[in-house]
């Protein structure tokens, strides 16, 4: 069963929900262990008055018991302490005519939360989520697209990093950039600790410094500030993800779990766009081989952990640009959803000044969340147990010391049909065996038996032994049996216009492959 999450409420609903399905069985999981990243989430210089009122905490209503997960759905709820102040506003039930008389009054009172809201917020989903649903009050739209959603993501990611630090693999996060303010490698001083103890959860405390001014500083004029935070996974292992499509490709996962993330305006892995202005020398990285340990080493990490859309071994670095919050304390000027017209301010809803350490708390949470299927997928596995032996193997193959590669199967196969046709071999039992060597099959095929191709879930073998003697057309594979017939009827055609056995073969195994599955 596949790994994903899904959330649901409002920013000031009753309560926030989210159901996380596929979790492997045996993950130690506690209530305590989601609230550090729910709490991370709610912190950082910068934040409006609602992390004052929220007190987070993700209650476990099922999919865990005595502090293990069971491999059953996980649901976990978060209450909206401030649904106590939005009742009547964001009542679930049809209103009644006397509560319907009561928030018109309040609302021609003057009492904010009453008032219908019209003039959409530049930024905002306001006006494009009120076109494409058909309201007629924003106040529909702000209360689900509000970043407010992401608290119920943390607590998913959470249940998705309990697996991942099971099986040592780690993320985290920092703040890189507020305000065009940047961190200066060279004076990264603070541990992982004291980082995550400062107020912007920065790793170099002068430029920490700066940013706080810059924070002060929009304050003051009534603005907000954007910024960059960073995400790193450290001990995943190669080949997650691959190549062979676009939607199996890691780095677009992760690119697009990012982006996802309210204000996220941009996402870079590695060197990301810094790649585009300098030589290929100085970009990729240069490998240095198979360490003792096995493991292959690369000389640097520009590439940020991803090759080709797969994990290569090294740490994942992602990036993720968060634009400044578009509910300004000074609006800016808008139109008016009902009339059309234009309005002086638009509509102020509470609001941050800079979000940036928050948004690297949620994107840890994306972070995980979106690597775990592509780890389970690798790997299989219904219990940690388990999904520890398959990553212990997968490990060990990677390491492993490579054979040389032989001949081209090919040329080998041909020879092999043309020799078992000189021998008097039938057509259809030659091309059988030719199919089965290719595979690795060609001894069950010797023996009388068949092996195929599993038409349920990934790629297994299966085997078993026909009623007769692989001759001519048994085969337990009816795609197989099908071809079998076909060459023996093309060859039975072929021989009666006189051609040679040797001509048959190579005529009608041509004819085969074009025409077996129709």
């Amino acid at each position: 069963m596949a790994f994903r999450f899904l959330t649901a409420g409002e920013s000031h609903g009753p309560e926030l929900g989210v159901i996380v399905e596929g979790m492997p069985a045996g993950v130690p999981l506690t209530e305590a262990a989601l609230e550090i990243d729910l709490r991370r989430r709610q912190g950082g210089y910068g934040r409006g008055a609602r992390q004052t009122i929220e007190q987070d905490r993700a209650r476990i209503r099922s999919g865990v018991r005595h502090g293990a997960t069971l491999g059953s759905p996980i649901l976990l709820l978060i209450e909206n302490r401030d649904w106590e102040n939005w009742t009547s506003v964001m009542q679930v039930a049809p209103l009644s005519a006397d509560e319907a008389a009561a928030l018109a009054a309040a609302a021609a009172e003057g009492t904010k939360r009453a008032i219908p809201v019209t003039r959409v917020r530049p930024g905002h989903a306001d006006l494009a989520g009120a076109l494409k649903y058909g309201f007629d009050d924003v106040r529909n739209v702000l209360e689900r697209a509000s970043a407010r959603e992401t608290a119920a993501r943390v607590a998913a990611g959470g249940v998705a990093k309990a697996l991942l630090s099971a099986l040592g693999i780690e993320i985290w996060s920092f703040t890189a950039e507020v305000g065009g303010v940047g961190v200066d490698p060279a004076n990264c001083t603070r541990t992982r600790d004291e980082a995550e103890a400062s107020p912007l959860r920065c790793p170099d405390p002068a430029a920490e410094e700066r940013m706080v001014a810059r924070i002060d500083e929009a304050r003051e004029a009534g603005n907000t500030v954007g910024g960059i935070f960073e995400v790193v996974v450290k001990g995943l292992p190669m080949g997650l993800g691959s190549y062979v499509h676009w939607d199996r490709r890691l780095d677009t996962a992760l690119a697009g779990a990012i982006a996802s993330i309210q204000s996220v305006k941009g996402v870079e892995f590695g060197l990301g766009f810094e790649q585009t202005r300098i030589f290929g020398s100085e970009v990729h990285d240069v490998i240095e081989g198979r360490s003792p340990d096995g493991s292959w080493v690369h000389r640097t990490n520009r590439a940020g952990g991803l090759t080709g859309g797969v994990s290569n071994g090294e740490p994942i670095v992602v990036r993720g640009a968060v634009k400044p919050i578009s509910t300004l304390a000074r609006p800016l000027p808008s139109a008016d959803l009902i009339t059309g017209e234009k309005v002086e301010k638009a509509h102020y809803e509470r609001s941050d000044i800079s979000v940036v350490p928050a948004a690297g708390v949620i994107a840890e949470a994306m972070v995980a969340l979106t690597i775990v299927p592509f780890l389970l997928e690798k790997t299989g596995g219904d219990s940690l147990a388990e999904i520890k032996a398959n990553i212990a193997a997968l490990r060990a193959r990677s390491s492993a010391p490579r054979t040389a590669p032989s001949a081209s199967q090919e040329r080998q196969c041909s020879g092999d049909l043309r020799a078992r046709r000189r021998g008097g071999v039938p057509a259809a039992r030659a091309t059988a065996h030719c199919i089965a060597r290719c595979s690795g099959a060609s001894g069950w095929l010797n023996r009388g038996g068949a092996r195929h191709w599993s038409r349920r879930g990934p790629r297994r073998w299966c085997s078993s032994r026909p009623t007769k003697p692989m001759g001519t057309s048994q085969s337990c594979d009816p795609l197989l049996a099908r071809r079998a017939r076909h060459l023996n009827r093309a060859t039975t055609a072929h021989r009666a216009g006189g051609a040679t056995a040797h001509e048959s073969c190579r005529s009608t195994r041509h004819a085969g492959t074009t025409s077996w599955r129709t």
